[in-house]
């Protein structure tokens, strides 16, 4: 294959055909932290902890450019603090991360959006008692109204305060939200709120936007109107960073998906390689979590899983909570009790693994 077919076709004005742009996204191998050809973020060692626990702990991450990435992972993997740590909501306990090649330390939250980074929330945040209009031009940046000073004299931010109407205009009608602007937020549906907000975040013209669930309480209805909307931010040249748990969305739209466990980065490629990978699939699941325990035979497949598997310590002196002195002590327990099922169950499962280890070690 040339090069030649590997760059983006233009369209017509001499404009990148991001939608089909087939050059790899990856600068070498697949895997957790790997560089990327055109990285828009850079986070290096970023950590957050809340106590004794680590929330956020990302060795090295990139987000590729005028790419739509997907983060996804279980509740409680640190995505949504991963989120507030990159836009300034939230400060790590240590680490490095920057946009475009700037820094981001110490950047508070509003200078990130004029910066072209600019972020959704998984519980939307429109101003009720406002009206649509009204939430839109509160997005956009350069007002010089804002400034007490001029705010008194019309002829100063008048002219802006156009600009900006006829640019919320624009959007309003592709988010077919249009009818709804002269009506006040607090009287929109779920869907329509998440519609808003994605529009209001776009006022800023920026260069990433990040959604925080925005599949979250819409109506199935709105799903695909907002399908639609996140795939025409990559066709306008913007790039998106997206939570999710739906992953039939995630294989649907996203190019390149990151998977958070712990707080950690433990997978990311494309969506087809991804969903496969068994890191994957042990965060969501858990190891093993096509053995069927309601029979025998599902016990003998998890001893003989377990002792092919060299992380696992069933079985072994270092068993633990299912070690044979526990299940043992579990087995003098009066039957009829709460244990007694518990421990019959633990005491053959761990006994087949004896077994198993056993007769592996003689041969």
């Amino acid at each position: 294959m040339s090069m030649h077919s590997e760059e983006a076709k233009t369209a017509g004005g001499g404009t990148w055909d991001y939608m089909n742009d087939t050059r790899p996204i990856a600068a070498g191998e697949t895997g957790p932290g790997c560089k990327k050809r055109d990285p828009i973020v850079v986070a290096e060692n970023v950590t957050r902890s809340f106590g004794g626990i680590n929330a956020v702990d990302v060795d090295y991450l990139e987000i590729p450019r005028h790419k739509i990435t997907a983060l996804i992972g279980p509740n409680g993997a640190g995505k949504t603090t991963l989120f507030n740590l990159l836009t300034g909501f939230d400060t790590p306990n240590s680490g490095k991360w920057q946009f475009e090649g700037k820094s981001l330390a110490g950047v508070s939250p509003y200078k990130v959006a004029r910066m072209g980074m600019v972020r959704t929330f998984q519980l939307t945040k429109v101003m009720g008692k406002l009206t649509v209009m009204e939430n839109m031009r509160l997005g956009a940046a350069n007002q010089p109204g804002e400034s007490l000073a001029k705010a008194l004299f019309k002829g100063i931010w008048g002219n802006r305060e156009k600009e900006i109407t006829a640019q919320a205009n624009v959007l309003l009608e592709k988010f077919k939200l249009d009818t709804k602007k002269d009506d006040y937020a607090a009287s929109l549906s779920g869907g329509q709120r998440k519609l808003l907000e994605m529009a209001r975040a776009l006022m800023v013209q920026p260069k990433l936007v990040m959604l925080d669930e925005p599949m979250a309480g819409v109506n199935p209805a709105l799903t695909q109107s907002l399908l639609d909307h996140i795939k025409n931010l990559k066709a306008e040249g913007m790039t998106v960073l997206f939570v999710e748990h739906d992953m039939h969305m995630v294989r649907h739209i996203a190019d390149w998906v990151v998977v958070m466990a712990e707080g950690k980065v433990v997978a990311e490629g494309p969506p087809g390689e991804v969903m496969k990978n068994p890191a994957v699939i042990d965060a969501y699941l858990g190891a093993h979590h096509d053995v069927d325990l309601g029979d025998s035979e599902g016990i003998k497949e998890l001893a003989a899983e377990l002792v092919a598997d060299k992380e696992s310590i069933v079985g072994t002196e270092n068993a633990g909570i299912i070690s044979l002195d526990t299940v043992n002590e579990e087995e003098g327990s009066p039957r009829g009790t709460a244990n007694a099922g518990r421990s019959s169950r633990l005491g053959s499962t761990d006994r087949d693994i004896t077994e198993h280890r056993a007769e592996k070690d003689s041969q």
